[in-house]
């Protein structure tokens, strides 16, 4: 897609997998794809923020959705320019002026239990008071089950070289359910930031859509799904206590373990969820 935006922009992409050699159960050599991994440092007007480990798919898009997700940029307008440059790992993000708070939030950090970067900034809790999700839209079951079998036919480097996580926005209509975005990293954070960012980047709106994770439901995971103001979060993982009290806070529909077939558990939101009703057989 076309981004709306006026903004210097590289399209870094690493090789998403490498072939290695490894000796199976009979003792051959046989060779075999595993994910990449490398480390990605994030300046914002040449001060380090973090380093984040990635599969490189979306570097761009990732640090825009570290940025917002962190809340330390409020809109796409505040950055200038995205840079980056695989020979110093390194992602180099311009702003137009100062991020205002930058440097209050930096001195308060929350180590999370997140894999690939596990940290959050600022003043969590007074921010996810102030978020508020539509009520008026619904997720049929019919409509879990179409998600569930599109993800499916997207997870490409899970299939060949396993390791990482997966994540999607999908729309939510009349006319079905459509994966808009699909992203694949070494940590299930990097791929919600990643989509954050390109959402960002084309303007679109989450507050009638569906947010696919593979990765357990954290507090920090509903954070994020919550603040790019999608009502429906999905995993084919579990909970923990935290993400479930802070979902019910928040009122965003929550259903785990919808890991395939027709299983899936409903925790949180339950008043925008319709369940299939089977037709009555008539005698």
């Amino acid at each position: 897609m076309k981004t709306p935006h006026r903004l210097e922009l590289t399209h870094a992409s690493k090789p998403l997998t490498f072939e290695v050699e490894a000796i199976n159960e009979r003792g051959e050599a046989v060779p075999t794809p595993i994910a990449g991994e490398h480390p990605l440092t994030l300046y914002v007007d040449k001060r380090e923020i973090v380093t984040l480990m990635t599969l490189g798919q979306a570097p761009e898009a990732l640090a825009i959705g570290y940025l917002r997700n962190q809340r330390l940029a409020k809109s796409i307008d505040e950055i200038a320019a995205v840079q980056v440059d695989w020979e110093t790992a390194s992602v180099a993000i311009t702003t137009r002026a100062p991020l205002r708070g930058l440097e209050n939030k930096m001195e308060k950090r929350t180590v999370t239990t997140g894999c690939g970067q596990g940290t959050v900034f600022g003043d969590l809790m007074e921010e996810v008071d102030s978020i508020k999700l539509r009520d008026d839209v619904v997720l049929t079951e019919d409509a879990l089950h179409a998600l569930l079998d599109a993800v499916r036919r997207h997870e490409a480097i899970y299939k060949e070289a396993g390791a990482v996580h997966g994540c999607s926005l999908a729309s939510n209509t009349a006319g079905g359910v459509e994966i808009l975005y699909f992203v694949e990293d070494v940590g299930r954070h990097n791929a919600v930031d990643a989509i954050a960012g390109q959402m960002w980047l084309d303007g679109v709106d989450g507050s009638d859509k569906i947010f696919y994770t593979t990765g357990r439901l954290t507090s920090e995971m509903v954070i994020k799904a919550a603040q790019m103001r999608v009502p429906f979060l999905v995993s084919r993982s579990g909970l923990t206590k935290m993400g479930h009290e802070i979902a019910n806070k928040i009122g965003i529909t929550m259903i785990g373990r919808a890991a395939g077939g027709k299983h899936y558990l409903l925790f949180t939101g339950k008043h925008r969820f319709r369940k299939t009703v089977a037709p009555t057989m008539v005698a």
